[in-house]
């Protein structure tokens, strides 16, 4: 099996070609191949391009646990610079990329180095993220975690995201109440889950811990959805630069809360995935 590997400011994952494979990829292979000391390590796989009649480059987003992502911001970076790549999109031309959380348009700049992605529309409501209850806007709603309450906001940018205030967010704050997040009952579909600070009118700070990842350095859609946030409690302005542990994001919002994502891709290598590695697979790696 042949795999590119490259991260978006940290987030790292191998984009395979499924005309390389010809196969689909179990399970058992996805996390094998993810895991960092059983496998290559990455925080997911890209399968694409998937053929498709629209014309787009069909994307499918596999996390660690092989659970499917519905998109990935820094994902969709990444294949968009593989594609570049391979020569099969232009520098300054704008393409369409298919996610199951829709289509996106795509510009490659600088040489593959930067990369433009317009990430869709963010949406607050609960039927549309989802989050269980009655239908409303998911705004400065109350959350229990041990012995503290938190205040959240959800949104989706096609893929579902809580966004948790705070005055201070940490990596071990993302470790330690991230999990019980993911997974709690409000949330059927689980969810990425931000820890956000307000900065000034134009930058905010997050930790992150992604559904089906864990803690992860940076995130595209977690950059999209917690900009979001900022602006529609009115707490930043429409152009929001987002500072994660790996780097930088900027994000442009406009009034019917479009996102326009700008960040960098960085190109690690490639190589040959040996059978070998699928062989005793540990039993706790696929519980």
């Amino acid at each position: 099996m042949q795999y590119q590997k490259y991260h978006g400011l940290g987030n790292d994952y191998l984009v395979m070609n499924p005309s390389d494979t010809g196969r689909e990829l179990s399970a058992k292979e996805i996390i094998t191949i993810c895991h960092r000391n059983y496998g290559i390590g990455s925080d997911g796989i890209l399968w694409g391009p998937v053929e498709r009649d629209d014309h787009a480059f069909g994307l499918r987003i596999f996390n660690p646990d092989a659970s499917e992502a519905e998109k990935s911001g820094n994902g969709l970076r990444i294949f968009s610079r593989y594609l570049w790549d391979q020569g099969l999109v232009q520098e300054n031309q704008s393409f369409t990329i298919y996610t199951p959380g829709g289509h996106v348009r795509a510009v490659i700049q600088d040489m593959g180095k930067t990369v433009q992605v317009q990430m869709g529309c963010v949406s607050f409501d609960s039927h549309d993220i989802p989050v269980q209850g009655p239908r409303r806007q998911v705004l400065n709603e109350k959350i229990m975690i041990g012995d503290r309450e938190w205040t959240y906001c959800a949104a989706t940018v096609g893929n579902p995201h809580c966004v948790v205030l705070s005055d201070t967010v940490s990596e071990s704050l993302a470790k330690e109440i991230g999990p019980f997040i993911e997974r709690d009952a409000r949330f059927p579909n689980r969810t990425n889950v931000q820890f956000m600070k307000v900065i000034d009118r134009s930058n905010i700070q997050i930790e992150i811990w992604e559904r089906g990842a864990g803690y992860t350095l940076a995130s595209g859609s977690s950059s999209s959805a917690a900009a979001a946030v900022a602006y529609k409690l009115g707490l930043c302005d429409a152009h929001i630069s987002v500072h994660m542990p790996g780097g930088i994001i900027a994000i442009v919002i406009d009034t019917d809360f479009q996102i326009l994502m700008t960040g960098p891709v960085t190109r690690v290598g490639s190589g040959t995935i040996d059978p070998d590695i699928f062989d005793d697979i540990p039993d706790f790696l696929v519980r």
